[in-house]
């Protein structure tokens, strides 16, 4: 079969054929009287083995050796050939999120597509410094782009600075922080209940009343303490829940009293329990809410037998 035949029934070009034959991939095994090339059976059987691993990514010269080489281990090229597809595709991904992030940013000409593919590269800079110098210079960037970037963000300065620079655009990306609220990743979470903290609306405030039922007390006490800066008052039983997990606390106390005073004593004191450490707390946020209630209480704990409890109490019942 001449090389002209070859071709039309393999699909493989007359011009890639003779650049097999220089290279000694596949060499036609005869020749016609007229000295034209002729490839048999066996050549066009070599041909598909030729395609077929050229379609999984290997070099014309390592087709050449899996062909003829004996001592040639297809397996550890076929693993070094899959490590090599997958950082292609980690950096195919990564342009696509960027290219994303361009579009989402909105642009009407090449200054501002140029201006948020600066803000990017800034936020890709290993330095924090340097990511934060981006984040305060991102004045016309799309909201969506600075707030995939705060999710992102490890760093609690660059992550501020991210914030402001969001609060600033005014663009509404509640459905963005939304979004990851039930992400398996504990940080991401918290990096967006955080943020939703400083989002206004009634979606975030939403949302925030969603995160409170998080099985992650830091997201929980967020989304509690974010609540009660936006005035809920019906968060006591969640407040009175960090008070004894001892998770923040000390804030939890304050917004106690704040909002409940002494309402929210007999709460407290029904979860006085055998835990001297959640007893110590409590008496603390009683003396934070002050009050007759709270007095009373204080009083009871005086004689409680955990030293630091008694401690407590008298203290307070004495600074008071």
């Amino acid at each position: 079969m001449r090389i002209g035949e070859v071709a039309r029934r393999s699909g493989v070009s007359a011009r890639m054929l003779r650049h097999y034959e220089a290279l000694g991939i596949v060499t036609p095994s005869g020749r016609s009287s007229a000295g034209y090339r002729e490839y048999g059976a066996d050549d066009i059987v070599r041909i598909f083995h030729v395609e077929s691993l050229r379609a999984l990514g290997l070099s014309l010269r390592e087709v050449g050796q899996a062909l003829d080489d004996p001592t040639f281990a297809p397996g550890d090229v076929v693993a070094d050939l899959a490590a090599r597809t997958e950082q292609r595709i980690v950096r195919e991904r990564a342009l696509l999120d960027r290219l994303r992030q361009v579009v989402d940013s909105g642009p009407d000409d090449w200054e501002q597509v140029l201006d948020v593919v600066a803000l990017l590269s800034g936020l890709d800079s290993e330095d924090p410094s340097g990511r934060q110098r981006a984040a305060l210079a991102g004045d016309a960037v799309a909201g969506e782009v600075l707030a995939r970037a705060v999710l992102a963000e490890s760093d609690l300065n660059v992550a501020g600075a991210l914030r402001w620079a969001l609060s600033r655009s005014g663009d509404d990306v509640t459905d963005v922080l939304v979004s990851v609220l039930a992400d398996d990743d504990v940080e991401l979470r918290r990096r967006a209940v955080l943020t939703l903290v400083e989002t206004t609306g009634e979606t975030a405030t939403a949302a925030l009343r969603s995160a409170v039922s998080d099985t992650d007390p830091g997201v929980r006490s967020r989304a509690v303490l974010g609540l009660v800066e936006r005035g809920e008052r019906d968060v006591v039983p969640e407040l009175i829940d960090l008070v004894v997990a001892g998770v923040a606390d000390v804030d939890a106390a304050e917004a106690l009293a704040s909002i409940a005073g002494g309402d929210a004593v007999q709460g407290l004191v029904a979860r006085l329990g055998d835990d001297a450490a959640v007893r110590r707390r409590i008496a603390q946020a009683l003396g934070e809410i002050g009050g007759r209630a709270a007095e009373s209480a204080l009083r009871e704990l005086v004689d409680d037998p955990d030293d630091g409890v008694a401690v407590i109490a008298k203290y307070l019942l004495t600074d008071g």
